[in-house]
């Protein structure tokens, strides 16, 4: 019976033999923390396992994707559905290039553990007030602090490799905050798919979410090239859902394509044999083709100008950002009101350390606990502008 079981020696060896000599391999990975693993789950295995169990990633169902909670209909995407889109699409990718699904996986499904609420419009606010705040930043900080499931450690104990990719996530709406894992290395091929994988999501997914809250209609799209690539046999009777998921499909499929054959001309004209070619590289080795590039770029200025910042989401997103203010002030001029746990961090916190206290309480709360947590503390019951779209 044993020998049916595959250990972690068998399936690293499996790994061996399966991936590209560029990918990394999960034998050997390191963690702050040592343990003595002794399951037949792989590192990277347990890493994504981790994040999926721990108890921000379950609080993303009620953070703002672009829509905040409530808003539209049912089916616009939050935190976690994009980031579960995001983890199906950089496997997919990971598998055609012969990279590592299980640490592209893990980087994926913790890289917006840190968003607090209200999207993107909320860490501005954040950052605005409290003077830094860098999403980035923040979910490695929960993945190595602040999460409590173990009696020996604080945080998860992911791999470095994890670590690393999650501090190095980058896309138009991600910038890096610290430089704490390998700064003088480039980022592994499994970090920069995962930050494409996350880009692709967003792209194909706010399409359908723009559509579906009537926030754009199809001919809004027709300007731009990318859509002329996706849209044109698509019958004009269709049912709309079958349109929408139609348009979805051809979106992620595109983009998914074009990332791996540029990232496998570019492994091929760099001449990278292994990992240390990966680690050593001065230009990115993921990325678009140029013309997808310059589509991506349109289609991405066309997303912004009618869709973020429609009157809609701007609305929407600015009583979002007002809730927090409010909080952050309230909660700095009398900090009796936070938790205990937070209060003692307050006790020992000096300068701007007291305001980043503050906003990364704030920063771990949903949409709807920081509304109700508003009304609690003020009385008065915010309605986001929009609601019953």
């Amino acid at each position: 019976m044993a020998s049916l079981i595959r250990t972690r020696t068998v399936l690293e060896d499996v790994e061996d033999r399966a991936l590209a000599p560029f990918a990394v391999r999960s034998r050997g990975a390191r963690r702050i923390h040592p343990e003595n693993l002794d399951d037949p789950r792989t590192h990277f295995q347990h890493d994504w396992n981790r994040v999926v169990h721990c108890r921000a990633f379950r609080k993303l169902e009620y953070k703002t994707q672009v829509l905040p909670h409530g808003l539209g209909s049912d089916f616009v995407r939050n935190r976690l559905t994009h980031t579960l889109e995001a983890t199906q699409i950089g496997m997919g990718i990971a598998r055609a290039l012969g990279l590592n699904e299980d640490l592209v996986q893990a980087v994926v499904l913790a890289h917006d553990l840190g968003h607090p609420p209200f999207g993107h419009k909320g860490e501005d606010e954040l950052h605005a007030i409290c003077g830094h705040f860098n999403h980035n930043e923040h979910s490695l900080r929960i993945v190595t602090e602040v999460e409590k499931r173990y009696p020996s450690f604080p945080g998860l104990n992911l791999t470095t490799d994890v670590l690393e990719g999650i501090e190095k996530h980058e896309t138009d709406f991600d910038r890096i905050g610290s430089y704490r894992f390998n700064p003088s290395l480039a980022p592994s091929l499994e970090a920069l798919v995962a930050n494409f994988a996350d880009t692709i999501a967003y792209r194909a997914h706010d399409i359908e979410d723009a559509l579906d809250s009537r926030t754009m209609a199809e001919g809004d799209f027709a300007v731009a090239a990318f859509w002329r690539r996706i849209e044109p046999d698509l019958a004009a009777d269709m049912r709309p859902s079958l349109r929408l998921a139609r348009i979805t499909r051809r979106a992620i499929s595109a983009m998914v394509t074009d990332v791996a054959t540029e990232t496998a001309r570019r492994l091929e004209e760099a001449g990278v044999k292994g990992l240390a070619d990966v680690r050593a590289a001065r230009r990115p080795l993921v990325g678009w083709s140029a013309a997808m590039a310059k589509e991506q770029k349109e289609f991405g200025q066309l997303l912004m100008d009618r869709f973020y910042l429609s009157p809609k989401v701007k609305d929407a997103c600015a009583a979002g950002s007002r809730v927090i203010r409010e909080l952050y002030r309230k909660y700095l001029k009398e900090p009796n009101l936070l938790p205990e746990m937070e209060r003692q961090k307050l006790e020992t916190a000096t300068g701007s350390e007291r305001e980043l206290v503050v906003a990364h309480w704030i920063a771990g709360m949903t949409d709807r606990y920081a509304l109700r947590d508003y009304e609690r503390l003020f009385g008065e019951k915010i309605v986001l502008p929009g609601a019953g779209w």
